[in-house]
């Protein structure tokens, strides 16, 4: 099966939704983790670069 119109009826299911914490649609449903800022942990989610994901 290809990309084309066949194809698009099995991109109807989601993988993220709204995070309960910083509200960003990144609350990926099956780990229940948010990918943004690591909910449910206390800690935030950084980089080896200095730059906080805020």
């Amino acid at each position: 099966m290809g990309k084309g119109t066949s194809s698009f009826g099995k991109r109807c299911n989601k993988t993220h939704t709204l995070c309960f914490r910083c509200g960003r649609p990144s609350f990926r449903l099956q780990k229940s983790r948010c990918s943004a800022y690591v909910y449910p942990a206390a800690h935030l989610r950084n980089s080896s670069n200095g730059f906080r994901f805020r």
